[in-house]
């Protein structure tokens, strides 16, 4: 296949301003987003944040002890003859209760940004800085930007270091030589205070003594920046050809770049790290993130739309090309990411476990397992704190909770502390690591992971000896969240992914050849049945109005039949009930992921044509930018999850499922509508 062609006939290329849509550059530990002159010169032009974030930088708003679990008051849900504790309410701790909601947070590092200067000296005005042409290029992970300040062209480069954390810019203009074009390094206040993160999203840049910026060190091709933030900081190092660095606000340094050979011509570079940046000289960032991105497009899979009749094949292959991009950048780190990636901070920078493998389950199904298990690594370094959530509610095991920080501890929330679907999800992905890698080192790594998960999950269910079946709740919030808590019973999803994830568990004991815990086997031959009514499966048993007062947020009953296998379902019933799903739902009021979820149902009950109108959904929801995020609404302008499930359900609508022979290409229309060529996909487990 001609993967370049495939790669570069999808470059996102911007001929205006487009305020929902800045390009960036990343690496999977750190990304930088940029407006149409390739920095992050005019903010305020933009609908979202201009973000500059990583994997390692994070706050605590007046310090790590501030307020901890001792400080806020837990709620009781009767639990089959016992009270089980959980965070859901502030009650008359509500100070403690949203600091501990909004720390930590993940910051935002600083923004990199021009200024241009009108002949005489003064500022130009931002009218006068016109958009021309702006293209990342997706083959070497790199944007190049055009525009004219006052008539004079423009032209910008900016490429992240695939290895350290920071970004080359080489700019090019007469503007350089006249002395007229400037750099400037800002930094706002740490502190996301607003209960409401959506209300918080922008940086803060008023309260100047609530952080600290010393200048370390500088000469005429260099600067160290030292950020000091209550006790956490970070550090800035600053290197570029020719110029000098000038002190402009309490937290703002201004280069001016100094006369070369050829003053038409300058690059500099600007790392960020917790301890010691070390920029790469900006040619040498640009060679390895060249190298580095062209081998990304020729590892693992690739697919081919070009050939297809159907007008909606060009934009389908545009979704899945910048997906790619996208999730690498944003989603391919060792850490689970926030659901806008490094672009800005959604619920206070803070991870969301229950879409860690919509982040990344399509890692292995494209032949990139290794960026998959740079952030499954991170579940073993949170297993104390998963064991003693486990250990505070009188279960085995250990319990994964939903909403996080970098540190693994459980956020209060009204709806996070009762979700259980997250909990299978490591199971799963590590299996998906195994089948990429089967060898005993892989078992090896990730066992503890998938055994105190899956005793934690024998712990949980409950037996109903009338019914002689295992049941999950209440008290439980299900993957459609708008459901009470002490109200939810065995919501299908959740019933069939217990079983899914407790027979992985017996499997990777078997294959390790030691003892698995009987009760793994006996909970999972005994789940309870998910319940229907009328030909259709329930959001869960106490749900008869499923379809009329409860048919908005996620239809998740059709998650244990798609992207799960199903063996607790009948497929009629099924098929059923994703036909009434397309008829009634609200789908204004569904979710990025819950189309490709969709779409996944479809294609396993042999309807391709249905799978592919799933996918492609003219809905609010379902919206992919000029940039290629999945836009939810304003204030979530970015959606990973969304790009992750459409690769997931792509790589299975082509590539099939184990466990039955699925053919080729069982998720898109037989009838020539579709041409589908690909190479290197998996089925999905």
């Amino acid at each position: 296949m001609d993967r370049k062609s495939i790669v570069t006939r999808n470059h996102p290329v911007l001929t205006r301003l487009e305020p929902r849509s800045p390009l960036s550059v990343g690496n999977g530990e750190f990304a930088f987003s940029a407006d149409f002159t390739g920095l992050q010169t005019f903010p305020e032009a933009y609908e979202i944040p201009l973000g500059t974030q990583s994997n390692w930088g994070w706050h605590y708003t007046g310090g790590h002890q501030v307020f901890g679990d001792q400080d806020i008051v837990y709620q009781s849900f009767e639990t089959y003859g016992r009270m089980v504790q959980y965070p859901m309410k502030p009650e008359n701790r509500e100070e403690a209760y949203h600091w501990l909601r909004q720390n930590p947070h993940r910051l935002q590092l600083g923004r990199l940004s021009f200024r241009f200067l009108k002949e005489n000296g003064q500022e130009e005005e931002a009218a006068n800085v016109i958009p021309v042409c702006q293209e990342l290029n997706l083959w070497t992970g790199s944007l190049h930007s055009e525009f004219t300040v006052d008539g004079v062209k423009v032209q910008v480069q900016t490429a992240c270091d695939p290895e350290k954390d920071g970004m080359g810019i080489r700019v090019h203009s007469e503007l350089i030589g006249k002395g007229r074009l400037q750099l400037f390094l800002v930094f706002p206040c740490p502190d996301m205070t607003h209960r409401s993160w959506s209300k918080s999203v922008f940086p803060d840049w008023e309260q100047e003594s609530r952080h600290h910026t010393e200048l370390m060190t500088a000469d005429s091709s260099s600067a160290s920046l030292k950020r000091t933030l209550d006790e956490d900081g970070y550090a800035v190092k600053w290197i570029w050809d020719a110029g000098s660095l000038e002190q402009t606000g309490a937290h703002e340094f201004t280069l001016l770049p100094g006369a070369l050979e050829n003053a038409d011509s300058w690059s500099c570079s600007v790392a960020f790290a917790a301890l010691d940046p070390v920029p790469q000289p900006a040619n040498a960032v640009f060679h390895a993130s060249s190298a580095h991105w062209e081998k990304f497009w020729n590892s693992g899979a690739a697919m081919d739309l070009s050939g297809s009749q159907d007008p909606r094949a060009a934009e389908l292959e545009r979704r899945i090309v910048l997906s790619q991009f996208l999730c690498a950048v944003h989603s391919g780190g060792t850490m689970p990411p926030q659901e806008t990636g490094y672009m800005y901070n959604s619920w206070f920078g803070k991870m969301h476990l229950e879409m860690h493998w919509w982040h990344a389950a399509h890692f292995p199904l494209w032949g990139r397992t290794n960026l998959l298990r740079r952030s499954m690594d991170w579940y073993l370094t949170i297993l104390p704190e998963a064991r003693e959530l486990a250990r505070s509610q009188r279960y085995d095991g250990a319990r994964w909770p939903k909403m996080v920080g970098y540190n693994g501890k459980q956020t209060p929330s009204p709806v996070a502390p009762g979700l259980i679907w997250q909990q299978p999800h490591p199971m799963a992905l590590a299996e998906m690591c195994y089948l990429a890698q089967p060898e005993r080192s892989v078992l090896e790594h990730y066992k503890e992971i998938v055994f105190e998960a899956a005793d934690f999950m024998v712990s949980y269910a409950h037996w109903d000896g009338e019914r002689e079946a295992y049941v999950l709740g209440p008290p439980l919030i299900p993957a459609q969240e708008n459901h009470a808590m002490n109200e939810s019973l065995n919501p299908p999803y959740e019933l069939e992914y217990w079983k899914f994830g407790l027979e992985i568990a017996t499997l990777w004991a078997e294959r390790l050849e030691q003892p698995a815990n009987p009760d793994w086997t006996k909970v999972a031959a005994h789940m309870a049945s998910p319940k229907h009514e009328g030909g259709v499966y329930l959001a869960h048993e106490n749900c008869p109005d499923t379809f009329t007062d409860k048919n908005h947020d996620h239809p998740s009953m059709l998650g244990a039949l798609g992207l799960l296998p199903g063996t607790l379902i009948d497929k009629d019933i099924m098929k059923n009930t994703l036909l009434k799903v397309k008829e009634c739902w609200d789908w204004e009021s569904a979710w990025g992921w819950d189309f490709p979820m969709c779409a996944m149902t479809a294609a396993r009950l042999g309807e391709p044509g249905l799978a592919v109108d799933f996918l492609l959904m003219d809905a609010t929801k379902n919206t992919y930018l000029p940039n290629g995020h999945n836009y939810q609404r304003p204030g979530l302008w970015a959606y990973l999850p969304g790009n992750g499930g459409l690769l997931t359900a792509v790589a299975m609508m082509a590539a099939g499922w184990s466990g039955e022979d699925s053919g080729n290409n069982p998720g898109f229309p037989q009838d020539g509508s579709w041409s589908v060529q690909w190479e290197g996909l998996n089925p999905l487990t």
